[in-house]
């Protein structure tokens, strides 16, 4: 379905539509709602609610950019929430939408009955490292725009984070390809500019007083995102963190466990249980 929130027109698809307990999932950088099918294609009980983030998948990709700022995506995903009636939710997001999914219970968690980080970060601590940051999602965005979708996604699947995924089944490789090839190379370049790690603030300091539920799950060989996590959860007051076999998405490379986890947790939290 398609729902329009200030101006613009966002792709939703709810499954189970009739459940009550409800999980929304947010996509990453190049991703979409088809991120999520092998997560979520035996899962029964439980509302589940897919949402392309602003400039990605079938959501609109306006050339304004104050459009993608990480606040007014923040309040967009609350506009869209009140408009399908949603409450007590729990609410997924991977790396951008994992800072995406952060940012928003960060503002508004009273809306949340818990939070999934899979691979995500509260943002960058100083000036100095959000401006280095920004430069070089710049000059990537720059690189979008300049070299058309082909060559980014050609550079792109073959970056160092995305090293694990090279032992996925060629079918899989394929459709995670096809996936970053259907974006809108401007929607892909203002989501760097408006919403990147440099642009966003920074939610270290909210994180001693997010007090909801929170599940941090980390790939055994992502390094750099498995230390972010255990660090966040030193912060936060009710913070899990678990590792699971892989890399960056482990919901690609390990669709089932990761599965088991997020519905395992939220089930918990839905029941009123401690996490």
């Amino acid at each position: 379905m398609k729902l329009d929130v200030n101006g613009v027109s966002y792709h939703v698809e709810i499954i189970n539509a009739d459940k009550q307990e409800t999980i929304v999932f947010l996509h990453g950088f190049t991703g979409s709602t088809k991120s999520w099918q092998p997560v979520i294609e035996k899962w029964s009980g439980v509302k589940i609610v897919l949402i392309d983030l602003i400039g990605h998948g079938e959501t609109d990709c306006p050339e304004d950019l104050e459009h993608y700022r990480m606040q007014r995506q923040v309040e967009d995903l609350d506009v869209l929430f009140a408009q399908l009636g949603l409450e007590g939710l729990t609410l997924v997001g991977y790396s951008m939408g994992g800072r995406t999914a952060l940012a928003y219970a960060c503002n508004f968690p009273e809306r949340l009955k818990g939070l999934v980080l899979e691979s995500a970060s509260p943002g960058l601590r100083t000036d100095e490292e959000q401006q280095e940051r920004q430069t070089r999602d710049e000059g990537l965005a720059q690189r979008i725009a300049g070299g058309g979708i082909t060559n980014f996604v050609d550079r792109w699947e073959n970056i160092p984070l995305f090293n694990s995924q090279k032992s996925l089944s060629q079918p899989v490789k394929q459709a995670i390809r096809e996936e970053r090839l259907a974006q809108n190379p401007i929607g892909l370049a203002n989501s760097l500019n408006g919403m990147g790690t440099g642009t966003q603030e920074s939610y270290w300091e909210h994180l001693k007083d997010l007090e909801i539920p929170v599940l941090l799950v980390t790939g055994q060989l992502d390094g750099k995102f498995r230390a972010i996590a255990e660090e966040m959860a030193e912060l936060m007051p009710n913070a899990v963190h678990k590792t699971i076999e892989g890399g960056h998405a482990i919901h690609v490379e390990k669709p089932a466990e990761f599965a088991t986890i997020v519905r395992e947790y939220s089930s918990l939290n839905y029941q009123g249980g401690k996490s």
